[in-house]
């Protein structure tokens, strides 16, 4: 499996910068971008630029990447929000994942309920 990008992948296309994106965060591995359809105030999308299919596989494959992602959704909580914030990675279709390249969702801005569901 090629982890470095996969030609199909949205997530991949955003990263090479064939599609556009409301970057907010980059650093040299990750970037954030803002989710085309927010669930709150602040819901951002953090994705490493290495082509992952969950959160698993780049714990298993680059844990130092994985601290990275993490280093990043804290930085955008605190820069755009109150620095409280909700960190979810879906994995698998049954997860809700609809692009299978890794990322988590920064969601904040608001007072959060919990609903799984």
């Amino acid at each position: 499996m090629n982890v470095t990008a996969e030609a199909d992948c949205l997530f991949c296309r955003i990263v090479a910068g064939e599609l556009p994106a409301d970057v907010v965060e980059t650093t040299e591995r990750v970037v954030a971008f803002r989710d085309i359809d927010p669930q709150a105030p602040v819901h951002v999308l953090v994705v490493p630029k290495e082509h992952h299919g969950d959160v698993s596989v780049l714990a298993a494959a680059d844990p130092t990447l994985l601290a990275e992602v993490v280093e990043v959704a804290d930085t955008v909580a605190h820069d755009l929000a109150d620095g409280q914030y909700r960190f979810i990675f879906n994995s698998g279709p049954r997860a809700g994942q609809s692009v299978f390249h890794v990322h988590g969702h920064v969601v904040a801005g608001t007072q959060l309920g919990w609903s799984p569901a």
